[in-house]
């Protein structure tokens, strides 16, 4: 397994290795003892899955308490990914990192605690799986906006997105919470 910084140095892309032959392939998505050699100690507790269809874009999500940091990857299709930074103390704050992950590539991210996250289907549909390391808490959910100006995210989506009425309604960076 091996770990990739992105330009924010947080944010990981982890490369599995994936033993193939005529049959197929197989790859560990997941192992305690791989993950902290690779330097990440993680205590997952709770798994999703979503499928989303082209041009959907769900995010940008975070907790502002009960923070998640998220493994995520896709299983059927692509995605653009993003991982805006929201900690305040954080060279890179306000800062935002992306990337393709797919079925193809079978590249996974780590976004830590301390960031918005967020993704936009590239192809005709895509599930995405991800493991978190706190529970799904509505009373803390927040949403920034995917089309913040500030931000300028250049999505790779054909005409407006499909959007969920909390993504729809998020706000700008300036307007959220963030953290410390």
């Amino acid at each position: 397994m091996k770990a990739i910084p992105t330009d924010i140095p947080d944010v990981l892309i982890i490369e599995p290795k994936v033993f193939g032959d005529e049959r197929g392939f197989f790859f560990e998505s997941w192992n305690r003892r791989t993950f902290q050699e690779i330097g990440l100690d993680l205590d997952f507790v709770q798994d999703n899955h979503s499928r989303s269809v082209r041009n959907t874009l769900r995010g940008l999500h975070y907790q502002i308490e009960q923070a998640q940091g998220k493994l995520v990857r896709v299983i059927a299709g692509e995605v653009f990914d993003v991982a805006v930074d929201l900690r305040r103390s954080s060279p890179t704050f306000g800062r935002w990192t992306g990337f393709t992950l797919s079925a193809e590539n079978r590249r996974m991210a780590w976004v830590p605690p301390g960031f918005a996250h967020g993704f936009c289907v590239t192809s005709d549909t895509a599930e995405f799986i991800y493991k978190t390391t706190d529970y799904y808490a509505p009373a803390h959910e927040r949403t920034i906006a995917w089309n913040d100006p500030g931000l300028a995210i250049p999505w790779p989506i054909e005409g407006p997105p499909i959007l969920a009425g909390k993504d729809a309604m998020g706000k700008r960076l300036p307007e959220c919470e963030t953290y410390p």
